[in-house]
């Protein structure tokens, strides 16, 4: 763990554009605090996954570069180093996932929908793991850092740009509940379900009575499937 973090923020100019929507925001030239990764690159990347730039993609961004920092990791990575559970499925994913390299797609992000701006960080070679939530009134606090914005949104929009982040936001070394070796599973693992047959892949089959079903077939379903004379309706596409 590195918590030699750069509170500084650096003096310069604070270059404003709008955007499409009409939004005014700014990438601000201080808050690069990490070595590895910086956040006007961060949010310039987040450009091609939202329309415009919005406080929650800025904190995700904050909240992963403080992570890279806290594990000592380079950011973003393009290998499995670094594992991200999300706690929401909002705007704040993008910045984690866009700041971090982690995603769903590459199996090194799970979203766990408690509903919070909030995200733990799991270094996969140490199982050192640490959870960053932001602090409690920065909204308020935000204006403090953008005077000039002329509402709330963009008060929060630069001024958690720029906010030290010892102000913006909490860490906290955690240990997990969950196998992480076995949530990442294996390459290749397949078998199929012996109920609707289909295939399992990731080591997420169930055994009831020696019979391997998948989870919604061991009645773990988020659906459910409609029938007529008790004939499912099941189409097949040429």
């Amino acid at each position: 763990m590195n918590m030699q973090i750069d509170h500084a923020i650096a003096e310069g100019g604070n270059p404003s554009t709008l955007d499409s929507s009409g939004y005014e925001y700014s990438y601000t030239e201080g808050a690069e605090h990490i070595r590895s990764a910086n956040l006007k690159t961060a949010l310039r990347n987040l450009e091609g996954v939202h329309r415009h730039l919005c406080p929650r993609q800025v904190l995700g961004a904050r909240i992963a570069l403080f992570a890279g920092e806290y594990l000592d990791l380079e950011l973003p990575r393009e290998d499995k180093r670094l594992f991200v559970f999300v706690e929401t499925d909002g705007c704040a994913l993008d910045g984690i996932a866009v700041t971090t390299g982690a995603n769903v797609g590459k199996r090194t992000m799970r979203v766990m929908d408690y509903g919070k701006v909030a995200a733990t960080f799991v270094n996969t070679e140490s199982g050192e793991a640490v959870r960053i939530v932001p602090r409690t009134g920065i909204r308020s606090e935000a204006r403090n850092y953008a005077p000039e914005a002329r509402n709330r949104w963009i008060a929060q929009l630069n001024g958690y740009q720029v906010m030290p982040p010892h102000e913006l936001l909490l860490a906290e070394p955690v240990q997990l509940t969950v196998n992480l070796e076995r949530l990442i599973s294996r390459a290749g693992v397949r078998v199929n379900c012996k109920v609707c047959g289909e295939e399992i892949m990731n080591e997420r089959e169930v055994v009831r009575e020696g019979m391997v079903l998948c989870r919604s077939c061991a009645g773990d379903a988020y659906f459910e499937r409609l029938a007529i004379n008790d004939q499912l309706l099941v189409h097949s596409f040429a």
